[in-house]
Formats: C-alpha cells, sequence, structure tokens
C-alpha cells in the first residue's frame, strides 16, 4: 500500500476522513463519505485515517477535533473543515478544484 505521503501527492484530489471508532459524529459521516465516494467515482479518492492509530498523520495536520476532513491535492490542502459535513458541500469544494 502507498503511503499516506505519496497517496495526497496525487493529482486526482485525495478526500481524508481523520476519524475515530469511538466519535459518534465520526459514525454520522460515513454514509455521507460513501455518497461522495459514489457520486464522484473517478474525481476523487476518499480515505479514512483512524487518528488513535495514526497520531503521526494527525498532529502533521495539526487535527485538533475530529472528525475533520481535509482535501489534497498535489500534496497540498486545498480545503478543510472540522465536524459533520454535508454531502454536497463536500462535493461542490471537490468540483471547484477541476474548475
Amino acid at each position: 500500500m502507498a503511503s499516506f505521503g505519496d497517496l495526497i501527492k496525487s493529482e486526482t484530489p485525495v478526500l481524508v476522513d481523520f476519524y475515530a471508532d469511538w466519535c459518534g459524529p465520526c459514525k454520522m459521516m460515513a454514509p455521507y463519505l460513501e455518497e461522495v465516494a459514489q457520486k464522484m467515482k473517478g474525481k476523487v479518492k476518499v480515505i479514512k485515517v483512524d487518528v488513535d492509530k495514526n497520531q503521526q498523520a494527525s498532529a502533521k495536520y495539526q487535527v485538533q477535533s475530529i472528525p475533520t476532513l481535509i482535501l489534497f491535492q498535489n500534496g497540498q490542502i486545498k480545503w478543510r473543515q472540522a465536524g459533520v459535513v454535508q454531502p454536497n458541500t463536500i462535493m461542490s469544494q471537490i468540483s471547484n478544484l477541476s474548475n
């Protein structure tokens, strides 16, 4: 499997969901992220990062509350949002990248 650093350097936008299994709002995000992944298939890659198991990545990107979504393209942060985010908001952010 590619390293996190390699994944986010992709030309294709990568939406990273920083979450924890014990987090209620994180569980609410799961179906939203599935919807985004299905509706934007081929336009975005969605990956989940467990903050408890990947504390180094969480610290590097200063994730202080979960869920936190960060949208990367070519290794750069293009958008980030903490808390529960509606699928339409996420999809519009992804669409903005390709314009």
